[in-house]
C-alpha cells in the first residue's frame, strides 16, 4: 500500500524542527511530536545500535551488525543507522518490516537529507521501491531490504544482532504489543542481541522477561521518562 492509499497522511514538523508524518487513520505522528530526530538518535541509534557495538565490538574481528526494524515508516531509524555506521566503519545489514510503505516521493518530503551523508539520502532514495522486493547495497558497507508485509506475515532464516521495535503506540495499535506480537519478533533476534523500544509498560517487562530477556528500564527520550531495552539472554 502506497501513501496514495492511505488518505490524508500530512507532512508535520516536530518540536527539534525535523518533520514526520501524521496518519489520520491511526491518529498518531509516526515519530515523537516533541522531535523526530532527538526520538530516533536517542531510543534507536544510541540506546540501541551504539550500545550493542560497545559492548560487542571487542569481540569482533570486522565489525559489523544486523538490524530489524518494526515499522520501517519513513526510514529514519535506517538513514541514521547506516550514517552512524558509515563513521565508524561498521558494515550494516539492515531489514525493515513495512505493511504500509510510503511512496518514495512523500519520504522525500522530509527533509531528512540534512541530517546525514548525501550519498546515503541519494542512495536510499533511489534504491527506495527495489528494496521492496530485495536487498539493495545502499553504500559498499550497507545493505537494506524492506518485507512489505504485516509483522505476524515476517518470516526468515537470519538472526540479527537488534531489533528496533517502532511500530505505533499500543493505544493505537494494541494487536502490535501483545505477546503473540513480541514473541513473534524476538525469535529473530541473537542471544546477547539487544531490543529497543521507545515505550515502557508493565505488560511488556513482564512479556520481555518471561520471555528470556534482562529488561532495563533506560532514559526516555524528550517527552517520555523511560524507555525499554532487553537483552536475550538464551
Amino acid at each position: 500500500m502506497n501513501h496514495e492509499q492511505v488518505p490524508g497522511l500530512q507532512i508535520v514538523e516536530t518540536a527539534d524542527g525535523s518533520k514526520t508524518i501524521y496518519n489520520p487513520q491511526v491518529g498518531e505522528n509516526y515519530h515523537s511530536k516533541h522531535g523526530a530526530l532527538q526520538e530516533s538518535k536517542h531510543v534507536f541509534v544510541n540506546s540501541g545500535l551504539a550500545y550493542f557495538l560497545h559492548n560487542e565490538s571487542r569481540l569482533m574481528q570486522e565489525p559489523a551488525v544486523s538490524i530489524l526494524e518494526v515499522g520501517f515508516g519513513t526510514g529514519l531509524n535506517f538513514l541514521l543507522s547506516a550514517d552512524f555506521c558509515v563513521d565508524e566503519k561498521v558494515k550494516l545489514d539492515y531489514t525493515g518490516i513495512e505493511a504500509y510503505p510510503l511512496s518514495s516521493e512523500m519520504i522525500g518530503q522530509t527533509g531528512y537529507e540534512k541530517y546525514i551523508s548525501a550519498e546515503i539520502w541519494g542512495n536510499f532514495l533511489n534504491h527506495y521501491q527495489n528494496s521492496l522486493i530485495g536487498t539493495e547495497a545502499i553504500t559498499p558497507n550497507c545493505q537494506l531490504q524492506i518485507a512489505n508485509c504485516k509483522l505476524l506475515n515476517f518470516q526468515s532464516a537470519k538472526k540479527y544482532d537488534v531489533i528496533y521495535f517502532d511500530a505505533f503506540a499500543a493505544t493505537n495499535q494494541p494487536e502490535m504489543w501483545d505477546k503473540t506480537a513480541i514473541a513473534h519478533t524476538v525469535q529473530f533476534l541473537k542471544p546477547g542481541g539487544v531490543f529497543v523500544t521507545y515505550a515502557i509498560t508493565g505488560n511488556l517487562k513482564r512479556a520481555m522477561k518471561a520471555l528470556g530477556f534482562k529488561v532495563e528500564k533506560a532514559q526516555g527520550a524528550p517527552g517520555k521518562r523511560e524507555m525499554l531495552r532487553a537483552v536475550k539472554l538464551v
